[in-house]
């Protein structure tokens, strides 16, 4: 018996070793991101100005009307076009199913508050915020962009960018206390550390569509 409690006792102190390692290894990737990318969160009003507005999904109701935070992210887009930020927005979004497109919902959003239709592109594979950056850099050969969303979620959007090769900067969208915030803080800090390693390792995203010019006419990214 008393090896066997031995064994048992040297088990479950390899696992709790192991689970204050990983505990330590994700505290300090967000940590490490956060420091990082906050320097390019922009609080306020924005100065400077870029290539495209890159506005990132939300959830969208069945009416096809915006969730409060994707309104909130849509109207800091359209301020920020309304200012002169930049003459192109990019609304990339999940429309990987026939039955749900985020980015049409968007689009038609900021059409009604007045933008142009043919300076909004639409980017219909931009499920995860990985993927909407790297096709940021890889279909949409951007250079320098300013990305919406809220603050918790831009110190990642940006960290991801940035390391992709895209001079990135942030501008935060957060208006209120968004119902079900804590269950996405505790989502984002194990999405940050998921996505630490896919910037490092570099990881490839499937793609099959041509490139698309950040200046050419919105109305060509309609259709997948």
């Amino acid at each position: 018996m008393s090896k066997i409690f031995k064994v048992v006792k040297i088990i479950l102190g390899t696992i709790i070793a192991l689970i204050i390692l990983l505990t330590l290894s994700v505290v300090g990737v967000n940590l490490h991101m956060t420091r990082f990318s906050k320097q390019y969160i922009y609080k306020g009003e924005v100065s400077d100005t870029f290539d495209a507005i890159v506005v990132l999904g939300a959830s969208v109701r069945p009416d096809g009307s915006p969730s409060p935070m994707l309104q909130d992210r849509l109207d800091k887009g359209i301020h920020l076009y309304n200012t002169g930020v930049s003459s192109k927005i990019i609304m990339s979004g999940d429309n990987s199913s026939d039955y749900y497109n985020e980015v049409i919902a968007m689009k038609n959003y900021a059409t009604n508050m007045g933008v142009p239709s043919e300076q909004i592109l639409v980017d219909h594979y931009g499920i995860h915020t990985y993927e909407s950056m790297y096709r940021l850099k890889e279909i949409f050969d951007a250079k320098k962009v300013i990305v919406v969303t809220q603050d918790y979620h831009l110190y990642r959007a940006i960290y991801i960018a940035r390391k992709l090769g895209i001079d990135a900067y942030g501008a935060d969208a957060s208006t209120m206390d968004y119902s079900g915030q804590f269950k996405r803080d505790i989502r984002e800090v194990l999405a940050r550390y998921k996505d630490y390693f896919k910037t490092m390792f570099k990881v490839k995203v499937d793609i099959n569509d041509e490139k698309v010019s950040i200046y050419d006419d919105g109305n060509n990214t309609n259709e997948k």
